[in-house]
C-alpha cells in the first residue's frame, strides 16, 4: 500500500460536494482528486513556489500563504470541509492553526505522524530518535518541529473544545482503529467545533 491509499482514505471522510480549503495542500493531489472524483470545490494554501506551480498545472485553485500568519482572509465557517494533513507538525503555533481550522470549516480534518507508533517507541528505547516511512529525517534535518501521537490530540482536542467525530491511524494505506496510537503510523482525526 501506499500514499495514494492513504489519500483515499482521508478523501472518503469529505463528504461529496463539499466546499474543502486544503492547508499546506502539497502538489494539489488530494484536492485535484475531491475535484475529479468526489465534486467538491475550494482552494489549497501553500507556500512553496514548484507546490504552487503543480497545482495550477492540475487545475487546483491555490492561495500562496503562509500559514503561521494564520486564515484571516477567511470568514467564519466559510467552508464545509477544511483539511490540515501533514502539516501540524510543521507548524509553530500547531494549537492556534488548529482553531483557525475549526474557525473556518463546519468540518476539519487532520493528519499527521503519530510519535507513538510501535517501531518509533522501540527506536526512542534504543536511545535513538526514529527514522520511518511517516518520519524520514534525521533528528537533526527534520522539518517537523512538533511530534504528537494519536492520544496527545484526542487530549488537545478536548482542550480546545473540539467533538472529534471519526479517527483512526493509517498504517501502509490500510485504516487502523483498534489500538491506533500503537500500531499506526499516522493519526487521521475528523472534528467539529461545539
Amino acid at each position: 500500500m501506499t500514499d495514494h491509499d492513504n489519500l483515499h482514505a482521508i478523501a472518503s471522510l469529505v463528504p461529496e460536494g463539499s466546499r474543502v480549503l486544503d492547508l499546506g495542500c502539497g502538489t494539489g493531489e488530494l484536492l485535484a482528486h475531491l475535484q475529479r472524483d468526489r465534486g467538491c470545490t475550494g482552494y489549497g494554501i501553500e507556500l512553496d513556489d514548484a507546490n504552487v506551480l503543480a497545482c495550477t498545472r492540475k487545475g487546483v485553485n491555490v492561495i500562496q500563504l503562509n500559514l503561521e500568519e494564520g486564515l484571516n482572509l477567511f470568514a467564519d465557517q466559510s467552508f464545509d470541509v477544511v483539511l490540515q494533513l501533514e502539516t501540524l507538525q510543521h507548524l509553530r503555533n500547531a494549537e492556534r492553526m488548529l482553531l483557525e481550522t475549526a474557525r473556518v470549516g463546519r468540518i476539519g480534518i487532520v493528519s499527521f505522524p503519530n510519535f507513538a507508533h510501535w517501531p518509533n517507541r522501540l527506536s526512542v528505547l534504543r536511545g535513538r530518535m526514529p527514522v520511518t516511512k511517516a518520519l524520514p529525517y534525521e533528528w537533526y534535518d527534520t522539518p517537523n518541529i512538533r511530534v504528537g501521537t494519536f492520544a496527545d490530540f484526542e487530549v488537545l482536542a478536548r482542550k480546545n473544545g473540539l467533538d472529534v467525530l471519526d479517527r483512526f491511524g493509517l498504517q501502509d494505506g490500510r485504516i487502523v482503529r483498534r489500538w491506533p496510537n500503537l500500531l499506526a503510523n499516522v493519526a487521521v482525526f475528523k472534528f467539529e467545533r461545539r
